[in-house]
């Protein structure tokens, strides 16, 4: 535990290693193990891959989202602000099952026929809208969390407002709200489950289709089950490294 605090680089780039080799090596101990697990080994392996492409690309949109929110919601420009409470009021009054099929069913509706996207970046625009609702309120904490007197201080030093919030509040707020930010990456990764209700093949609709053919459901969701939580627990490491890595002032008090 010492060893992991003093070196999160170290610890980061084994949680990213171990989770690419997890990925592209996992079939090879699944095809070892009896029916129904072994036959399908490939189909869980190629699900896990698209489950952490989905909480990748939804995350990373999601932090986006969720930043710009955030700073939305602290605006002194009404309008804008009352738009960005509508919309995590909305996100998060809201089911996300009923998220990703409003998304699926609407979006093709609005685009042209040229345009039509497929059932993959429907749900990844979904979970990027209902995760960015959740950002948007641990951004805003952390930018809240800040001293106002160090605003003051470096406003009174000559630094711009611009110069203040990049060099100043973002550093600080990131690190206060790096942890709950962390959770919501944990927690994206088991929702991306859901993507299943809209045909994505993902790790839970493959175990589905598993379990169908075989009608041995047990075997079938624990090993679904196994794969979700060294998924996140591989998310979690990596958040966990960051985290310490960013956070200053535990080093210098351990280093004293």
């Amino acid at each position: 535990m010492k060893w992991s605090r003093q070196n999160p680089g170290w610890v980061m780039f084994g949680a990213m290693i171990g989770l690419l080799f997890f990925l592209w090596g996992m079939a090879i101990p699944l095809a070892a193990a009896p029916d129904p697990i072994g036959p399908a080994a490939k189909q869980f392996a190629e699900g896990a891959r698209v489950t952490v492409w989905l909480t990748l690309i939804s995350g990373s949109a999601g932090v986006l989202l969720g930043f710009v929110a955030g700073l939305g919601k602290l605006s002194s420009f009404a309008p804008l602000r009352w738009l960005c409470s509508f919309y995590v009021w909305l996100i998060r009054g809201t089911p996300l099952l009923l998220q990703i099929l409003f998304v699926w069913l609407a979006v093709p509706q609005i685009l042209p026929d040229s345009l039509q996207i497929s059932d993959f970046a429907c749900a990844a625009i979904a979970l990027a809208l209902n995760v960015g609702a959740y950002n948007t309120e641990c951004v805003r904490a952390g930018i809240l969390a800040v001293p106002q007197g160090q605003v003051e201080a470096a406003r009174a030093l000559g630094l711009s407002p611009l110069q203040t919030f990049l060099d100043i509040v973002l550093p600080q707020s990131m690190r206060v709200a790096l942890p709950a930010l962390a959770n919501n990456l944990a927690s994206l990764v088991k929702d991306s489950s859901l993507a299943y209700a809209i045909s994505v093949v993902e790790l839970t609709m493959v175990g589905y289709r598993v379990q169908a053919e075989s009608y041995q459901p047990i075997p079938v969701f624990l090993t679904i089950a196994s794969i979700y939580l060294i998924l996140t627990t591989a998310f979690t490491t990596l958040t966990a490294a960051l985290e310490t890595q960013l956070d200053v002032g535990r080093k210098r008090q351990e280093n004293n």
